[in-house]
């Protein structure tokens, strides 16, 4: 009987979620009104390691369709490395690696910024003996921050291109017919 309830609910999900219009973020695939507008995303230059490997991850999830780009993302990063844990020799035994973007999305047009957000995230590093190992694992958790706060960046615009008409839009402007 308890098998019979969970299929049940199992089938009726579907049709719920589809009468409250509940709508998958990035659908129509790479011809969808997200994918267009996340390709007319040029990524400004940002500065340092961070910034490199920042904008690097933003290029592989924001990959241009070829146009010229119709919006900015303007980023400025804070990575701060702070010390946790303390050995009885007065050494650090963890570190604590924190990746905050404050970014926006700016109209190349007009230069109206149209989102302003920030977005981080923070990770644990154990600090060993050999200094190569722990600069090694603080190069590791810059790089695996950087993917995650891109995650976060790309989503933010995408919820953006999705939720706001305006930017719809200039994102998929109206077909013009030639004048004869």
């Amino acid at each position: 009987m308890t098998r019979l309830r969970i299929l049940a609910g199992a089938l009726m999900l579907p049709v719920t979620l589809a009468g409250c219009g509940l709508q998958p973020l990035y659908s129509g695939g790479s011809t969808g009104a997200v994918a267009g507008a996340l390709g007319q995303v040029e990524i400004a230059p940002i500065e340092g390691k961070a910034g490199w490997l920042m904008a690097t991850a933003l290029r592989d999830r924001m990959p241009s369709n070829g146009s010229a780009p119709l919006y900015r993302v303007d980023i400025r990063l804070d990575d701060q490395i702070s010390g946790l844990g303390v050995r009885r020799d007065d050494s650090v035994s963890r570190e604590r690696r924190v990746l905050r973007a404050r970014y926006q999305l700016v109209r190349i047009g007009d230069g109206s910024v149209l989102l302003d957000a920030t977005a981080g995230s923070d990770a644990g590093i154990d600090v060993v003996r050999s200094e190569y190992a722990t600069i090694a694992a603080e190069n590791t958790a810059l790089e695996r921050l950087s993917a995650i706060v891109a995650d976060q960046i790309v989503a933010r615009i995408a919820l953006y291109a999705r939720r706001t008409p305006a930017s719809r839009a200039v994102i998929d402007p109206p077909a013009t017919s030639p004048t004869p």
